[in-house]
């Protein structure tokens, strides 16, 4: 039996360098199952980090991330960055 977890919540979030990251897809239970789904198969790595899900969850889609959360997201991206051999984008002046 598959049992769903109704509280699962997951947050895809887009930074190009420019400005601060960008919530591009939120979501729960099937959502962020789907959203979780479609990131395994583009091979972008997946960060387990709950509380920061919760703050993300409040963002608005579109939108960049409060102040507040720079430094949290900052510390994920360089995690998702190193962890695909990527060298993260710099910020364009």
């Amino acid at each position: 039996m598959n049992e769903r977890n109704p509280r699962k919540k997951a947050v895809a979030l887009k930074y190009d360098g420019h400005g601060a990251p960008t919530v591009v897809a939120k979501g729960q239970a099937l959502i962020a199952e789907e959203i979780i789904r479609l990131a395994r198969e583009a091979n972008v790595p997946i960060v387990d980090q709950p509380e920061l899900v919760e703050l993300l969850a409040q963002v608005e889609l579109d939108q960049e991330i409060p102040p507040m959360l720079y430094q949290a997201v900052v510390e994920v991206l360089i995690f998702a960055y190193e962890l695909s051999g990527k060298v993260p984008p710099q910020p364009k002046k």
